[in-house]
């Protein structure tokens, strides 16, 4: 089974379409969504419409902040994700924003199939902690996540893709061509962003999971179009449309 992997969408309409359309390119079998799906991005609405009906969905820090109050948050994410909440509660008809409403309710903070684990922060903390490249340096914090984790963790929340392994190493998509096996024992796998990723290349980022192997792939999409919807809400820091041209 080829089962795509996205994460942190994050309202970015233009983005969930492009990836969608390689997904169905790559001949997938199933969606699998880390959450975020909305938060930072001009089109909460239509994404979460998108993503309600693929075949898997957990809940991230940004949904969860829409559906209650957000924590930690800067004050641009904090402002964006209250005028996201505005955007789902005054939607056309009573109907669509209690659908939508009651769908991010429903999602879980984990799924875990056999060894596979999804989840959108860490085994640890689903919806809020942070796994940075960073961290194989702070071996105490990488040997608890390792002991919570059957197998392999996919996750997302960073934005940034690549491969944790038992050993203390994270290894980038473009250190091994892109595509690779999984480790033999266990691994923590980000699946990097579609809607706003943060390592330096614009791209929206996906995976595919085929049996033992991973493929990252970047989809270029109409970044124009999203930056000038984002310049075009005043409730919106710029600051949002600006980072997605420099993948930050």
């Amino acid at each position: 089974m080829r089962t795509a992997i996205v994460s942190d969408i994050h309202g970015n309409l233009e983005a969930l379409q492009s990836v969608l359309a390689d997904i169905q390119l790559q001949r997938c079998d199933r969606i699998v969504c880390l959450g975020d799906i909305i938060g930072y991005g001009p089109n909460p609405c239509e994404c979460l419409d998108i993503v309600a009906k693929v075949d898997i969905c957990v809940l991230g820090n940004h949904d969860y902040g829409a559906l209650i109050d957000p924590e930690g948050f800067s004050a641009a994410a904090e402002q964006a994700i209250f005028w996201t909440r505005r955007q789902l509660e005054n939607s056309a008809t009573p109907e669509e924003s209690k659908r939508r409403l009651e769908f991010l309710a429903r999602l879980p903070r984990t799924i875990t199939e056999g060894n596979l684990l999804f989840v959108h922060g860490s085994v640890r903390n689903p919806l809020n902690e942070y796994v940075f490249p960073e961290d194989v340096f702070n071996r105490r914090k990488m040997e608890k996540l390792f002991s919570m984790v059957q197998g392999y963790s996919f996750q997302g929340h960073t934005h940034a893709p690549g491969i944790f392994s038992i050993n203390m190493q994270f290894q980038r998509p473009d250190e091994f061509g892109y595509k690779t096996k999984l480790p033999a024992d266990k691994a923590m796998i980000n699946v990097g962003s579609v809607g706003q990723p943060r390592d330096g290349d614009w791209r929206s980022c996906y995976l595919i999971l085929d049996d033992t192997s991973v493929e990252f792939r970047r989809v270029e999409y109409d970044i124009n179009k999203t930056v000038e919807k984002i310049f075009a809400i005043p409730e919106l820091d710029n600051f949002l449309g600006e980072r997605l041209r420099e993948g930050r």
